[in-house]
């Protein structure tokens, strides 16, 4: 039960910050947005506020958040198609009915000549009483067909219709609130756990090493080696591990006093390699500041990012296999154990896969965010967009990529974990 729980958290958080991004410049832009949806597959629970719908859905792989002109939502009405509708205050239609056996109070019909419900807005034909009539239609007009309610989108409310930087910030403001979440989750953590200090105060000198034989203490401050100061235990290990069988000098401070030890580093065979050690581990020190904390969270946002860009491009240059990839089961069994360990480390790990969800989905695949902004450059330099068709094949080519490779890593993540 806990790890499901703190799968949901995790998998939740991420998903939702990424498709807010969209959500929120959708709006901002002008755009229609008639749904906001968590995960795919069959809906499981639903409340429309506004125009848009918002939906927990069946399979906890993504979320989406449905524009209007996004896809083919338009409604066409052909000449001769009998509809009923009802009017406003101001004589515009305001509800039309596909369904022509429907009965609402103070229901008009019309025999449809022609309609234009996009641009312009009106529809022309003979009602009841076989005069000519033509009828506005109101920009919140909603129209009913087979028992569902969709309200129509004026052309300037669809996606496509929005300026080049409107669609662009749109879709990339996805993946930017994957990295804004980490940002704010780390700094969070330097701001509650504290940000390690990583100064070099030894908490433990081991038995019979040379750091012993030489005379370090536990709580002595390094503050130079070789002359050269000091101010992480990075630094001191760095110099260390360089030297095997090389006498090094350290400068400490212990109780206020200044000392100077000579030590040589034992040679070791590390990972095929020969380093140097001399037996010291370093004291967990943790520093609670919110302004230190906020540049922590920029920096370990960075640093996480150049981490799974070294890691992609590994991938890329040939380094590729399934067991390098990961779908929603091998997420689920490494969540259930990140959270064994405590809910900071959880937090960490969800900022980690939020810069993960972020870059992956700036990769110029199509079906992706990345694909879709490479689409703008195209744009951009071509100066008018692909073919609306061309652009489909491409985006349903992706897509089933896309899903074909979900369903290859899902398998090799379930054969892994539990056969």
């Amino acid at each position: 039960m806990q790890s499901a729980i703190a799968f949901i958290f995790v998998f939740g958080m991420i998903v939702f910050f990424h498709e807010l991004g969209h959500f929120i410049f959708a709006k901002r832009s002008g755009i229609m947005v008639r749904e906001f949806a968590i995960g795919f597959g069959p809906k499981l629970l639903g409340i429309k506020k506004g125009e848009t719908l918002y939906t927990i859905r069946l399979l906890p792989m993504g979320g989406y958040v449905r524009m209007a002109g996004d896809d083919l939502d338009n409604v066409e009405l052909q000449p001769g198609y009998r509809i009923g509708f009802t009017l406003n205050n101001n004589d515009e239609i305001n509800r039309l009915v596909m369904n022509q056996n429907k009965q609402l109070p103070d229901m008009l019909f019309l025999e449809v000549e022609k309609a234009e419900l996009q641009k312009e807005l009106w529809v022309e034909g003979y009602d009841e009483d076989e005069q000519f009539v033509r009828y506005n239609v109101a920009r919140d007009c909603v129209i009913e067909e087979n028992g569902q309610e969709t309200q129509i989108a004026p052309y300037d409310r669809t996606f496509n219709a929005q300026s080049l930087g409107k669609r662009a910030i749109t879709i990339f403001a996805g993946p930017l609130f994957n990295f804004l979440l980490a940002i704010v989750i780390f700094i969070i953590i330097g701001f509650v756990q504290g940000i390690p200090t990583n100064e070099p105060l030894i908490a433990k000198v081991v038995d019979d090493s040379p750091a012993a034989v030489a005379g370090f203490e536990k709580n002595d401050l390094i503050t130079a080696v070789d002359g050269k100061e000091v101010d992480k235990f990075q630094d001191l290990s760095a110099v260390i591990q360089k030297n095997p069988g090389k006498e090094i000098t350290i400068d400490v401070l212990r109780d206020g006093n200044k000392k100077t030890l000579q030590v040589t580093p034992k040679e070791v065979e590390v990972n095929k390699q020969k380093v140097g050690q001399i037996g010291i581990q370093y004291a967990n020190t943790y520093d609670k500041n919110l302004l230190k904390a906020i540049p922590y969270g920029f920096e370990q946002t960075w640093t996480w990012l150049v981490q799974i860009v070294e890691i992609l491009i590994v991938l890329v240059t040939g380094g590729f296999t399934l067991d390098a990839l990961s779908g929603p089961v091998g997420i689920y069994e490494a969540t259930s154990e990140v959270a064994k360990y405590g809910f900071i480390t959880l937090l960490s790990w969800a900022a980690a896969l939020s810069v993960n969800l972020g870059i992956m989905n700036l990769l110029p695949f199509p079906a992706l965010d990345g694909g879709r902004l490479a689409l703008f450059v195209y744009e951009l330099v071509r100066g008018k967009p692909l073919d609306k068709n061309k652009e489909g094949v491409i985006t349903f080519v992706g897509f089933a990529c896309l899903m074909v490779l979900m369903v290859a890593v899902t398998w090799n993540d379930i054969q892994r974990f539990f056969f």
